[in-house]
């Protein structure tokens, strides 16, 4: 087995592993209470953000040390940075629709 080889499986294991313990995470606290319900869905937040960005490294290989990589990562940020363009201007228009349109 190549070294390469070795080093991507090693990556998928090491992605598999912290999915699954950020996926554990929240089901047991929603499961067993222990925690406020701000303090749980601040958590589950913070796993689903953390969770992102583990499957962007060890899955998606969106590292900055290639150039490859550098232009994915370019890429995946102009696209949020669309979507997000898209999603606040769509929110802005209706809530303007909504006050100017009220009698």
């Amino acid at each position: 087995m190549s070294s390469t080889t070795e080093a991507s499986s090693k990556s998928y294991v090491i992605g598999f592993i912290a999915s699954l313990i950020l996926t554990i995470i929240p089901f047991y606290l929603v499961g067993t209470h222990l925690l406020p319900k701000g303090a749980t869905y601040a958590i589950i937040f913070g796993c689903a953000i953390v969770q992102v960005f583990v499957h962007f490294v060890y899955f998606l290989h969106m590292e900055s040390k290639t150039s490859e990589g550098r232009w994915n990562l370019l890429s995946l940020v102009f696209a949020a940075i669309v979507v997000l363009i898209l999603i606040v201007g769509s929110i802005w228009i209706m809530w303007n629709l909504n006050i100017n349109m009220m009698m």
